[in-house]
C-alpha cells in the first residue's frame, strides 16, 4: 500500500515498533497528526474470540468531542412528553416509521420503546444498514426514555467486535488534550474488558492502537486496566 509523503514524514516523528503507556501514545498520536482538519482519534483493539463469542455493550465516555446528537424516540403518545422533556429530537409512533421507511435518516441515533418493537422491527433494512436500529443489549429498547436520553447525551456509545475480533471506536478528536483522549480510551478498555465472554481463555487482549484519521497508529502497552 502506498502512503503520502507527510504520511511518511509524520513515521519518523516516533519509533513505529514502539508500544507505548495510553498517555504517551495519546500525545505521540497529536505530535505525528497531519491533516488540516481536526482528525478523530480511534481506538482499535484487537481480541481473542472465538467464532461463537462476541463482545458488544456501550460505554458514557468521560470527556464529549462531538456536537449534540439528534436522538429519535419511537414510543406511543402517553412516552412522547416524557421523551422530549428529556431532550429527544423526534417523537412518534406510526407516522414517524412511515418517515423513516421513506428514507428520512436525519437522527443520530435512535430509542424505542419495548411495546414499540413489533412495529419498529420492520425498518431493519433502513435501519440496520446504518446501524440504528434500537436493542435492548445497548440500552436504546427502554420504557426508561428519561434514563436513556440522558445516558446518550452524555456520550453513550456503542462498541462491537467485528467478524475478524477487532473493536474500533474513536475516543476523541487530536485538538483534545492528550490526557483526555487517554481517559476515554482507557475507560472503552476497561469496558471491554468487563464484557470478556466467560468460556475465553488466554490473552484476551492480544493488540491495542491510537491512531488519528490520516496518521499511523501507534501500539499501546496492554496494563490489564
Amino acid at each position: 500500500m502506498k502512503h503520502g509523503k507527510k504520511y511518511l514524514e509524520s513515521l519518523k516523528k516516533y519509533d513505529p515498533a514502539a508500544v507505548l503507556d495510553m498517555l504517551s501514545a495519546a500525545q505521540t498520536v497529536k505530535t505525528i497528526a497531519f491533516a488540516k482538519f481536526d482528525e478523530t482519534v480511534e481506538l482499535s483493539v484487537k481480541l481473542e474470540l472465538k467464532k461463537s463469542q462476541s463482545v458488544r455493550d456501550t460505554v458514557v465516555l468521560p470527556h464529549q468531542f462531538r456536537g449534540e446528537k439528534k436522538i429519535l424516540v419511537f414510543c406511543k403518545a402517553e412516552k412522547e412528553k416524557e421523551a422530549q422533556d428529556a431532550g429527544a429530537a423526534f417523537t412518534g409512533a406510526e407516522d414517524l416509521i412511515e418517515k423513516v421507511k421513506g428514507g428520512w435518516l436525519d437522527f443520530d441515533v435512535a430509542v424505542a420503546t419495548p411495546d414499540m418493537m413489533k412495529d419498529v422491527g420492520k425498518l431493519g433494512m433502513v435501519l440496520g444498514r446504518k446501524g440504528l436500529m434500537p436493542n435492548p443489549k445497548t440500552g436504546t429498547v427502554t420504557f426508561d426514555l428519561k434514563g436513556a436520553i440522558a445516558e446518550l447525551r452524555k456520550g453513550r456509545v456503542e462498541f462491537r467486535a467485528d467478524k475478524t475480533g477487532v473493536i474500533h471506536l474513536a475516543v476523541g478528536k487530536v485538538s483534545m488534550d492528550a490526557e483526555k483522549l487517554a481517559e476515554n480510551a482507557t475507560v472503552v478498555i476497561g469496558e471491554i474488558r468487563r464484557k470478556r465472554p466467560a468460556d475465553a481463555k488466554g490473552d484476551f487482549v492480544r493488540s491495542i492502537c491510537l491512531a488519528s484519521t490520516m496518521s499511523p497508529g501507534v501500539w499501546v502497552k496492554d496494563e490489564g486496566v
